[in-house]
């Protein structure tokens, strides 16, 4: 009997099974991660291996460079990931893997690291997407958090509000039309001389700023749930350079809070008016600019002033981690959903409301 037929018999038992250990891969960008997680909300181990320092020297991810350093790591990481969680390959029951979106060639490492495990131990392999992913760091991190809410979605990647009807359910309510809201931090902080990854230098920097510059900004998208970040990235752009080429002086930390203060209280109104849009009294923030200290701090507020319960992943989970692909791999077994065949392979692109579809 092939693979996929077997599985298909495999999966249906383990949906019914009280205690599901799913091993978990994520590599979509310059981390390289696998953990063992355990009914969806138990991480028995979950190990990183950043490569920060090493594209730092660049200014940012280099993919050959980042694919390069996960065909290094990964089988290393993996049997840290069995150590650490203490258990066997005999007790996985599914493996879970980020199949997209991210860099082609960083996915595919992971990819096919998880198809030749699955079809070795003959368990499941589970289709994952990275900002499913994502929003399921809140369940590992709040073990009493359950669907429904509206999620705000902000990496380097993926700029949404989400409507997350059900574990594995989702309604796309806004999205960025232009830049990501990470990739607006990283710009930003490139122009100010920052170092790699920029979000969190740019954080630290508007501690100590004030915010009076008022970049100019289109409002059109002002009643939607949309974002745009291109244009202020731009003018805080040409605010520099124009300061750079007349001698003008000005001080970087200003800017930064500057450009801060618009960009997360532009995500703090439209989360919380998107919560009262569809009638939820729970606000979830996740990706990497979850961790960003102004954007917290303006959610908790405006949320508390609102009567709606935020959520927030503690900050070793909002970064890339397997920890969260393997509890929404988890998620998507209870639901029937994911199973992949091995000729699985990497997206660039997945539909921020989108699951993986079994074949038939």
């Amino acid at each position: 009997m092939k693979y996929f037929e077997r599985m298909k018999e495999k999966f249906k038992k383990l949906q019914a099974k009280k205690d599901v250990i799913v091993l978990s891969i994520e590599s979509s960008c310059d981390e390289t991660s696998v953990a063992v997680v355990k009914n969806g909300r138990e991480v028995l181990s979950n190990i990183i291996a950043s490569q920060i320092e090493i594209h730092r020297r660049f200014g940012g991810v280099v993919p050959e460079v980042a694919s390069r350093n996960h065909i290094t790591a990964i089988a290393n990481i993996f049997d840290e990931a069995l150590q650490k969680a203490g258990v066997t390959k005999n007790q996985i029951d599914a493996v879970a893997v980020t199949y997209g979106a991210g860099l082609v060639g960083a996915l595919l490492v992971g990819v096919n690291f998880a198809k030749s495990l699955a079809y070795t131990l003959d368990v499941p392999l589970i289709a994952v997407s990275h900002v499913h992913g994502h929003i399921s760091a809140n369940y590992i991190s709040h073990a009493k958090l359950e669907p429904p809410f509206v999620c705000l979605m902000v990496s380097g990647g993926h700029t949404a509000i989400l409507e997350v009807k059900d574990y594995e359910e989702y309604r796309l309510l806004g999205t960025t039309v232009d830049d990501a809201v990470g990739e607006a931090f990283d710009k930003v902080a490139r122009v100010l001389g920052l170092p790699y990854p920029g979000g969190p230098e740019i954080d630290k920097l508007a501690k100590t700023g004030k915010d009076i510059y008022k970049f100019t900004v289109s409002n059109s998208l002002k009643d939607t749930f949309n974002f745009s970040f291109s244009g202020i990235k731009t003018a805080v752009v040409n605010f520099v350079h124009n300061h750079e080429q007349k001698g003008e002086a000005f001080e970087k930390c200003d800017v930064a809070r500057s450009f801060e203060e618009h960009v997360t209280d532009e995500l703090t109104s439209k989360a919380v008016r998107a919560c009262h849009y569809v009638g939820q009294t729970k606000l979830v923030v996740a990706g990497g600019v979850g961790a960003n200290y102004m954007l917290k701090e303006k959610l908790k507020e405006m949320c508390e002033k609102e009567g709606i319960e935020f959520y927030a992943p503690v900050l070793s989970f909002c970064t890339d981690n397997a920890a969260m692909i393997g509890s929404a791999g988890y998620y998507m077994i209870k639901k029937g959903l994911g199973l992949a065949d091995l000729d699985l392979t990497a997206k660039p692109n997945v539909e921020l409301g989108a699951v993986y579809e079994t074949k038939s």
